[in-house]
């Protein structure tokens, strides 16, 4: 595996440049916006085990693609922790997340 050409480096530049960006938890977060963010990596996790996009996967459950796109870029203050979990139990009934 060689490095990429600079004509490759720009086309990957070019798009990256128009993808919305994920969002990160701050390092003073409370305990129920990790909590939030925890069940936003199980949706992550569960698009990426399943080999699914985020159509495919607001079809499965019948969640809007707005709101899967908001989940998995981590948008965690549009979403009260009751309805992440309503969601999340969606892909998992056997949900299970500890908070350290």
């Amino acid at each position: 595996m060689s490095f990429p050409n600079e004509k490759q480096i720009k086309k990957m530049r070019d798009k990256l440049a128009s993808v919305e960006p994920s969002y990160l938890l701050s390092n003073n977060a409370n305990k129920i916006q990790i909590l939030k963010y925890k069940i936003c990596e199980k949706f992550v996790a569960y698009l990426i085990n399943n080999n699914l996009n985020q159509a495919q996967l607001s079809r499965k459950i019948g969640i809007d693609k707005a709101r899967i796109n908001n989940i998995v870029k981590y948008k965690i203050d549009q979403f009260t922790l009751d309805k992440l979990m309503e969601y999340a139990i969606l892909i998992d009934p056997e949900l299970d997340i500890k908070i350290v």
